[in-house]
């Protein structure tokens, strides 16, 4: 074989995500010539500090200064791995604009700053791919830019954070309190110490917002994604929905309809039937609709430290195999189109509500009453327990306006007969 190009890459960070990329890069080196045509070969890996010993790491590599990687003209791909915010976004921003290709895992700085670094990358003829920002190492991202691009796609629907997913099948399995489900999440890596933005679920909600993005071809950012946790999700509201031939998910649910995109993030009810129900664990999956594949779902694991450098190495061999070929750049931005956000309130849903109310005849028709009056349909009705000489009483409605549930909800809550409003959470 004749000798080669070598394609050099810099690493912005070196934790689990960047250890991985680190490991499957020199695991792949003999595999490099075949799948890309060159050397792939790790250039300089950026650290706080270059004296710390990192694990499997070549210490020659390390460097505390990103002159050494920004002023390399030799350097080609730089792959951000650090996370957050800044120094993330400065350093992606100006690599671009130095004719640098960038693969980044930074579902917060996309979310955020997709727009303005795409246009930056297409201003400098450069790649800026992102795979591995949503759904660790299930390929979606490609596929909805790429293999589905033939498609009007209308809805994207998924299990997209790992940590809720793992605690919700404790509590379903194992008959978990959240509290306590939570812990062994902790206690197992899969939730951080601060476990916020999985368990509200922002992580989820960001993830969406690029996803929706790429399928609708229009910009959704994350504050355009309505966000509802599971922190008041019970064992006993579980039970219910097994009872109901349900399971109870933390969805991130996007549509395109004729009125609006629909993007959103919540605990839903979702018949045992359905394929996302099957999802559990820490595994992820998205579930596409679109006119002419029809329904296509995409599993697998959704973080970890090979799972996440799998999405990442994919995005580096592309890269490196359009910079063999010249042509960097071909694909950027792909939201041609301004199409308007839908409110929560403007969106249909079924509901299960879960309440305590006194214990005595015409309690019902009161709570049906009031339904009524705010165009609130019921379509299932379930009484079993009672709780210190109150009733407790599930109530499913047909599919609602959520403004005119929300306006039912306030009146129900301000009632004598109701003494609490345990639970409520949309229904698929």
């Amino acid at each position: 074989m004749a000798e080669l190009n070598k394609v050099k890459v810099a690493l912005l960070g070196s934790g689990t995500v960047g250890t991985g990329v680190y490991k499957l890069i020199n695991r792949q080196r003999e595999e490099m010539p075949y799948k890309v045509g060159a050397d792939l070969v790790v250039e300089k890996v950026l650290v706080r500090d270059k004296n710390k010993k990192r694990e499997g790491i070549d210490s020659s590599l390390l460097t505390d200064q990103w002159e050494d990687i920004i002023l390399d003209d030799d350097i080609q791909i730089v792959v951000e791995v650090m996370g957050g915010i800044e120094p993330a976004h400065t350093y992606i921003k100006e690599a671009l604009q130095a004719g640098k290709n960038v693969v980044t895992a930074n579902k917060d700085l996309i979310a955020e700053y997709g727009k303005e670094l795409l246009d930056t990358a297409e201003e400098n003829g450069s790649d800026l791919l992102f795979e591995a920002s949503v759904a660790g190492g299930i390929p979606i991202l490609r596929p909805l830019k790429h293999c589905l691009a033939g498609n009007y796609l209308t809805e994207v629907m998924g299990i997209v954070n790992g940590t809720t997913n793992f605690i919700l099948t404790k509590m379903a399995e194992e008959g978990m309190e959240f509290k306590e489900a939570l812990a062994l999440a902790t206690e197992l890596g899969y939730a951080e110490a601060d476990p916020t933005a999985d368990i509200e679920g922002y992580d989820a909600g960001r993830k969406m917002a690029i996803m929706a993005s790429i399928a609708f071809n229009s910009r959704v950012t994350f504050d355009d994604v309505y966000t509802e946790g599971i922190t008041n999700i019970s064992s006993k509201d579980i039970q219910y929905a097994k009872e109901m031939g349900c399971a109870i998910k933390l969805l991130g649910v996007a549509r395109n309809t004729e009125t609006g995109i629909e993007v959103r993030v919540h605990p839903m009810l979702i018949p045992l039937d359905h394929p996302l129900a099957g999802v559990n664990d820490a595994f992820n999956a998205v579930f596409v609709h679109g006119d002419a594949v029809d329904d296509a779902m995409f599993y697998g694991r959704g973080a970890g430290e090979m799972p996440t450098a799998s999405a990442v190495m994919g995005d580096i061999i592309d890269v490196a195999r359009n910079i063999q070929f010249h042509c960097c750049g071909r694909i950027h931005c792909t939201c041609y189109k301004n199409l308007p956000i839908k409110k929560i309130t403007e969106i249909e849903s079924k509901y299960f509500m879960r309440m305590l109310v006194e214990d005595k005849p015409g309690v019902l028709a009161k709570i049906a009453d009031t339904l009524g009056r705010n165009n609130v349909s019921i379509a299932q009705v379930v009484q079993k327990n009672k709780i210190n000489d109150l009733a407790e009483l599930v109530v499913i409605t047909d599919s609602v306006l959520e403004q005119n549930f929300a306006d039912a909800l306030t009146s129900i809550k301000g009632m004598d007969i109701t003494k609490e409003i345990s639970t409520v959470i949309r229904v698929y």
